[in-house]
């Protein structure tokens, strides 16, 4: 499931729910922030990287997420 917002949006403008789960690949609308422990297990990116990733890779794509 994916959704579109805002750059004033906390998500920002996109985020890419993984599976049935809270946990998202989402934008987000404090920049500074991303690469920092800030979320509950998100995956943050620029505004500008998550709508570029949103429409590079479709629905149903298996994610990895590795430490």
């Amino acid at each position: 499931m994916s959704r579109e917002g805002t750059p004033k949006n906390p998500l920002g403008v996109r985020a890419m729910y993984l599976g049935h789960s809270l946990y998202r690949i989402h934008g987000t609308d404090a920049p500074w922030t991303v690469g920092h422990e800030v979320s509950h297990g998100c995956i943050r990116m620029f505004n500008q990287d998550v709508a570029d990733l949103y429409q590079r890779v479709p629905v149903g794509t298996r994610v990895v997420v590795m430490w």
